[in-house]
């Protein structure tokens, strides 16, 4: 279990989040909703420790990520996709993809196990493997950042704004890619952040909404699943 507890972050002097709790389980998908400026962004790079705490505390399981560098909490299985997706552009998708695998220093058979699980779960990377990651789409450069977030998630995957900018069928088909994970990693803790929740209705267990740095009480209508 992924748990923040009363986390506080300001940037150049400003408060951002402000006693921001909630808990990600194991085998469950939270949408954390907010408008732009909400701090969904913040508190996701706060878990990944690119943003220091004023405060509070983060913990997965019994470690505490406040007590790591940036570099450990991939070390621990928190896979991570920015909003801006981050490509390495001189490189290809693969090498993109694989760029994780060799900050962890995994095993040549391990890599290649976490590879051909990324290409069955998202099938349209393997044709665009050789492509720079320059010259792919926004919606292809999504899929890429995706993949390469999967090679180090096998506990927590977070996913900032996935649908921010797509199309509507590239949208529709980053959905199908997330029902397709719950079924084929159901053990990974999910948490996405979105403007708009509406394609993630269907693998939705929680709904949580941000407003001005702070978390509230569930949207009124959203369903929410005793994760016991």
């Amino acid at each position: 279990m992924l748990r923040l507890d009363k986390i506080q972050v300001s940037i150049e002097g400003i408060r951002i989040l402000r006693d921001v709790s909630c808990e990600v389980v194991e085998g469950k998908t939270t949408v954390l909703i907010g408008r732009n400026g909400a701090g969904k962004t913040t508190t996701l790079r706060a878990i990944m420790g690119l943003l220091p705490l004023d405060s509070g505390s983060i913990h997965l399981d019994l470690d505490n990520l406040g007590a790591m560098s940036a570099y450990r909490r991939a070390h621990v299985g928190i896979g991570y996709a920015p909003e801006d997706r981050r490509l390495v552009a001189e490189l290809s998708v693969e090498e993109n993809i694989r760029l994780p695998a060799l900050a962890l220093k995994l095993g040549s058979v391990e890599a290649e196990r976490r590879l051909d699980e990324v290409y069955t779960l998202l099938p349209q990377l393997r044709g665009l493997r050789s492509r720079s990651g320059g010259g792919v789409s926004g919606g292809q450069g999504k899929m890429v950042a995706l993949g390469r977030a999967l090679m180090v998630a096998r506990k927590v995957l977070l996913l900032d704004e996935p649908f921010q900018g797509l199309a509507p069928a590239l949208a529709m088909d980053y959905a199908r890619t997330l029902g397709d994970l719950r079924k084929h990693r159901p053990e990974l803790a999910l948490l996405i952040t979105e403007s708009s929740p509406a394609l993630l209705d269907k693998i939705a267990d929680r709904t949580l909404q941000i407003e001005r740095g702070e978390v509230l009480a569930e949207p009124a209508g959203a369903e929410v699943t005793d994760p016991e």
